[in-house]
């Protein structure tokens, strides 16, 4: 195998090593903030029901992992410099880490906090994740063929 050949699960590990960059802290606190106006305005609104907690904590786990998926592509310094190259050169690969997280996590949270069954909890993490995965893998690609041809 040479130098420039990765495997798939070598690509799934640097993906997931370079979102690990990512500013987590910060994504915590936006998640929890867009989580909580979410809540604040069912509550408000009187949308009262079983899952009152569901939808807003699906909107805090876009939030988290938007902001982390994102910030880690954004982010200028830190972390290993060949790490910030492979997911330069593969945003899209990149993205996928973060928007797999949010379906899984979505779907779960889905499931047990609102009425929905198991498909469309599933569904509902998909298409969420899918969203995610667009954002984010845009965001990466504009902001590594900045960086490539700032180079």
């Amino acid at each position: 195998m040479s130098r420039s050949e990765i495997s798939p699960r070598e690509s799934g590990t640097l993906a997931v090593a370079s979102v690990s960059r990512g500013p987590w802290r910060t994504a915590g606190v936006v998640g929890l903030v867009g989580a909580g106006a979410a809540v604040g305005i069912d509550l408000i609104t009187l949308h009262w029901s079983l899952g009152i907690l569901a939808g807003p904590a699906s909107i805090g786990l876009f939030l988290f992992f938007l902001v982390g998926g994102a910030g880690a592509a954004l982010q200028k310094k830190g972390g290993d410099h060949r790490l910030r190259r492979w997911a330069q050169e593969h945003p899209w690969q990149a993205a996928g880490a973060p928007a797999a997280a949010l379906a899984v996590t979505n779907t779960i949270t889905q499931y047990f906090l609102s009425s929905s069954g198991l498909f469309a909890s599933i569904w509902t993490g998909l298409w969420h994740a899918a969203v995610l995965y667009a954002v984010v893998g845009v965001v990466s690609s504009v902001v590594g063929a900045r960086k490539r041809a700032g180079s």
